[in-house]
């Protein structure tokens, strides 16, 4: 499954997600934009990472995942149809996998550190100091080690976005962390 996501404005993004035997989806413009770094690349960075497959990209991967449908489609009831499939395909998987709830909860839980965690460390790399009221999340230690590994592909990803060109894309491969394009 290939995950692209593409700057398609000066503060939007969007995200395409297309494989074999997949119907192509996505989202655009996509939730969570930031200049730095959007929020369901975060996302994607910390699945992939942590090869976390009951997550929104392993539920993709399997034709499921919260992700709209695209293309030319016939018409409005065919795309009901589809949409139909994949929401059957989502409570599915939910009702298998068990460990796909914990790795959804665990994606979300992560992201989120990690995303703070990662903006904490550029502002006091460049110097900047947090204001007073603004309180870290506590990091367990299990959590703190996942962070740690994600790190370094974080800030590789993040500098690979903000090298983008409205129109121009990251290309990913599911599950490598590392972007194909």
């Amino acid at each position: 499954m290939d995950v692209v996501f593409t700057r398609t404005g000066e503060r939007r993004y969007g995200v395409t997600v297309t494989g074999p035997g997949l119907d192509p989806r996505g989202m655009d413009p996509a939730p969570g934009y930031d200049e730095h770094i959007p929020h369901d690349l975060v996302h994607y960075v910390v699945e992939a990472e942590l090869k976390l497959s009951g997550g929104l990209y392993g539920r993709a991967a399997e034709n499921g995942g919260g992700f709209l449908l695209l293309g030319d489609l016939p018409g409005r009831r065919e795309r009901g149809r589809r949409q139909r499939r994949v929401k059957k395909r989502d409570a599915h998987l939910r009702r298998r996998d068990h460990a796909g709830a914990a790795d959804m909860e665990r994606s979300e839980r992560l992201a989120a550190l990690t995303d703070t965690e990662w903006r904490r460390r550029r502002a006091a790399a460049r110097g900047d100091r947090r204001p007073p009221w603004v309180v870290p999340p506590e990091i367990s230690a299990e959590d703190g080690r996942a962070i740690d590994r994600i790190m370094p592909r974080l800030d590789e990803v993040a500098a690979r976005w903000n090298a983008l060109e409205v129109g121009e894309s990251l290309t990913f491969t599911w599950p490598h962390a590392r972007p194909a394009t």
